[in-house]
């Protein structure tokens, strides 16, 4: 089977428009260029700034789904090395993570004394360990680049996954058949939905996000219980009564994004196209290099403000023409990068040579 064949377009396509909106979120969200948008198209900027950011939330549905797609494709029990599993993700997130910082902190340093503004003061060895173990907004220290939070939030969601379905080793009733897991993640998800995602004070910990994350898991193993339109309706009347207890916009997004996740997916698994198969190609490179994009954007971003720093009285059209630019820079750059950097993280086997650890 071919690698375009086992690639889902309708997630491809969530990942890969997610990725976009969230770009051009901090687009007009930084600097000279962000407020020639604002002047220029005042509405369309200003739509962008306000809800752009809230594409994070489809990121977050998604990589439940494929987590668990990954971790139990067939409803199994868990089987995995849970420590070489959660080594992995470590290194597949946090080795282009620092690429892309390094590059960053290049980038301050080359346009520092024409705008300061975005520049870290001053950073600290500290500071720079606890963005390497993810724990920077953890640990209080101010973020070095945007996106931060998210790499090392998509981390701690991982791993709460995978620590609900090693609790649940022991709960499977049938045969190798996933019951308690999902029953657990279920269970999270509904905490973080009624209690944790309504306090804006643990955003810095998964389980302030685990609702999104863990109804993306849902979705993919309600796709295999006979019952899948009665679960994804109670799922759906669960979250409403949590919205309607408290409204919240980003949530509001996830639970759409889960329907039409389920949806897109049961007519997937039909063998009917929800998009053109003409599109599956471009959709599948804009999804690999999405997180490719998210990490490189910023320094991009950096250089073309700075440069429009340079020139004092800038029509808008100018501010303009250099967020296009920088827009297709990032695009172009992330190419590359996923296949020299992001792709080879991905492939690393730091535990190969400890076949004891390997086999424990």
């Amino acid at each position: 089977m071919s690698n375009c064949s086992r690639r889902l377009p309708h997630v491809d396509a969530l990942k890969a428009l997610a990725a976009q909106v969230i770009v051009l979120h901090h687009l007009v969200s930084y600097g000279p260029i962000a407020r020639a948008a604002h002047e220029a198209l005042p509405w369309l900027a200003g739509a962008m700034h306000q809800y752009g950011r809230m594409a994070v939330q489809v990121f977050l549905v998604v990589g439940g789904f494929l987590s668990a797609r990954g971790l139990s494709p067939r409803g199994k029990a868990l089987h995995a090395n849970v420590p070489e599993l959660l080594w992995r993700r470590y290194l597949r997130l946090t080795l282009p993570f620092l690429a892309a910082l390094a590059l960053t902190l290049g980038t301050c340093g080359l346009i520092a004394s024409s705008w300061p503004e975005l520049v870290p003061a001053d950073i600290g060895l500290g500071q720079l360990l606890a963005h390497a173990l993810l724990l920077h907004d953890v640990l209080g220290y101010e973020a070095l680049t945007v996106g931060a939070w998210y790499v090392a939030i998509d981390l701690q969601l991982f791993a709460l996954l995978v620590g609900l379905l090693w609790l649940a080793r022991r709960g499977w009733r049938h045969p190798g058949r996933l019951v308690v897991g999902p029953l657990l993640v279920a269970g999270a998800a509904l905490a973080s939905a009624f209690v944790f995602n309504r306090d804006p004070a643990l955003d810095s910990f998964a389980p302030y996000f685990f609702v999104s994350y863990g109804l993306g898991a849902l979705v993919h193993w309600l796709g295999l219980w006979r019952h899948r339109r009665a679960g994804l309706v109670l799922l759906a009347a669960t979250m409403g009564v949590a919205l309607l207890l408290d409204w919240r916009d980003r949530l509001a997004l996830a639970l759409a994004t889960v329907l039409w996740l389920a949806w897109a997916q049961q007519r997937h698994a039909e063998r009917r196209p929800l998009l053109p198969t003409t599109w599956a190609a471009t959709l599948a490179r804009g999804s690999t290099t999405s997180y490719a994009l998210f990490l490189l954007h910023f320094p991009v971003l950096l250089l073309t403000n700075a440069l429009l720093a340079q020139l004092p009285g800038a029509a808008p059209a100018m501010g303009l023409l250099l967020l296009l630019a920088t827009w297709l820079l990032a695009n172009c750059l992330a190419a590359p990068f996923h296949r020299w950097v992001e792709a080879p993280a991905a492939r690393l086997d730091p535990l190969a040579w400890l076949p004891r650890l390997r086999a424990a």
